[in-house]
């Protein structure tokens, strides 16, 4: 009996030490981001759900019922008018015939992810789990399948930290276009399907604001409604990371404390979860302007969407961007694995980590050119994640050319003459990160180790290439380190060196 009163002791103890956040922003400053992120750097995303079945992006549900929009004349051309055939209609189409959860994680475990964050309610409001709170949910409808829990319980198996990503907050706004109708041509004044009191748990009552962005006064009744939301989702499927495709919920009259009562709430309760431990991240951003949803320094970490950091951050941070749209969308072109894996590496350069979205189509498969990215990825980080996971920044993130890789670039601009670095925890080795091969047997110098620069009192003990193991000749001086490449590298893509200081 003694090991039983043991562990109960160290349980409570652990309770004991437990961070009590309450429900304000002096209290929820105290949040520490943990350092099982720190230590990830690289997740995979998907956005999955009633907008993948016309195959032409996830803000179909808004789009098509806004006349003379691309996606309202590719829904009139292939579908239907908006006022006879609506995105509810979408619903019994999206069947997830051959999702396979397992192959899912299998697969993203191969292309070196440490975390899965699936977007669990996007703005349409269709929950991919077994809802309370709407019958609009995978369960309920649909594919007929709690989806949420059974990508959960194949990230655990696989390894993976479990996270849901969750855009609900806007909805009331978002859904607004469904209220309206055409201002011209046959169907001038015929209301679109948003306007049948049927669907109002779909489509939601006619509300004066229909901004794209965050609801600028949300009234009580909808803030109540989305912590309800939140608070199924999260008891229910525990997830270790929640992303909000925003600031702080919520704007207007509230200020934002429904928002500081769910943080707190979450904080809390994942400590249970973890004998005492805060091992819950929440990212949130920051540019959406205070009129929609404010944003407060340091009671989560900071997400960037599609950017990224200019210089080190203090904190970790995150980066979420996708290979090409965030839904499927059969008209896309995808980012190579070369510009995903030069943007990553620039992130955790600077203590970010990225959040790789790839889409899925509504059958629940993913195209052979996802695969393969996904695969070449993979193969990347099994020769180079040495250099990239549980590093740290450096005292100077890089040197060479600055760059400007725009969210749409689907080929990388990086090259050699980039540099990068990272850090071992105990600052025993520093990663030289190339972004690309420079050729065999050529010589690099690395100014940031010369006179005046961070690294020039450190004494270099040795330097070898990550996938190589032929012995590389370094010498250091004023100028900084140089040695001389191998004669061949694994593959064209970032090479690594790792040097060894004291």
């Amino acid at each position: 009996m003694k090991w039983i009163s043991l562990i109960l002791f160290t349980f409570l103890l652990n309770l004991s030490f437990a961070q009590n956040f309450e429900p304000n922003l002096e209290s929820l400053q105290q949040y520490e981001c943990p350092e099982w992120f720190s230590d990830a750097k690289f997740g995979i995303y998907v956005h999955w759900g009633v907008y993948s079945v016309p195959e032409f992006g996830e803000w179909y549900g808004r789009e098509m019922y806004m006349e003379g929009h691309d996606v309202y004349k590719y829904h009139v051309e292939n579908y239907g008018h908006p006022s006879e055939f609506g995105y509810k209609d979408f619903i019994p189409m999206w069947k997830a015939e051959k999702f396979d959860a397992n192959a899912w994680l299998s697969l993203f475990k191969e292309a070196g992810a440490k975390y899965f964050t699936p977007c669990a309610v996007h703005h349409d409001g269709f929950e991919l789990w077994d809802s309370q709170y709407t019958p609009y949910n995978a369960v309920n409808m649909g594919p007929k399948k709690d989806l949420l829990k059974m990508m959960r319980e194949a990230a655990l198996d696989h390894g993976l930290r479990f996270g849901v990503t969750t855009h609900v907050a806007r909805s009331i706004s978002w859904m607004q276009t469904s209220h309206r109708s055409d201002t011209t041509g046959p169907k001038k004044g015929v209301p679109y399907d948003g306007n049948d009191p049927k669907y109002q748990d779909l489509y939601h009552i006619p509300y004066g604001d229909d901004n794209r962005a965050d609801t600028e006064n949300p009234p009580i009744m909808w803030r109540q409604y989305w912590m309800l939301r939140m608070k199924d989702l999260t008891e229910n499927y525990r997830p270790d990371f929640i992303y909000l495709d925003s600031a702080v919920p919520f704007a207007g009259e509230d200020k934002g404390q429904t928002g500081f009562d769910f943080f707190a709430y979450y904080y809390n309760l994942n400590q249970t979860w973890h004998n005492g431990n805060q091992e819950g991240v929440i990212t949130h951003k920051s540019d959406k302007g205070p009129e929609r949803a404010p944003y407060f320094e340091g009671v989560a970490t900071l997400d960037i969407e599609r950017g990224k950091s200019r210089n080190i951050r203090e904190k970790p941070w995150q980066t979420d961007d996708s290979i090409g749209p965030w839904g499927y969308n059969k008209f896309a072109d995808y980012k190579d694995a070369n510009a995903v894996i030069d943007k990553m590496i620039d992130i955790v350069s600077k203590n970010g980590n990225l959040l790789l979205n790839v889409p899925p189509k509504a059958d629940g498969t993913l195209d052979d050119e996802t695969v393969q990215i996904l695969k070449d990825i993979g193969q990347w980080f099994k020769i180079n994640g040495d250099g990239i996971y549980a590093t740290r920044p450096w005292e100077a993130f890089g040197e060479g050319p600055e760059v400007d890789m725009g969210h749409r670039a689907t080929r990388s601009p990086y090259s050699h003459e980039n540099i990068r670095f990272t850090k071992s925890k105990d600052g025993k080795i520093i990663h030289v990160i190339l972004m690309g091969w420079p050729g065999a047997n050529k010589k690099v110098t690395i100014q940031s180790f010369g006179k005046g620069q961070p690294g020039e009192n450190l004494q270099v003990s040795n330097v070898s290439m990550l996938g190589s193991d032929e012995k590389i000749k370094f010498k250091s001086n004023n100028s900084g380190l140089s040695f001389t490449t191998p004669g061949s590298a694994p593959n064209e893509l970032a090479v690594i060196f790792k040097v060894e200081v004291e």
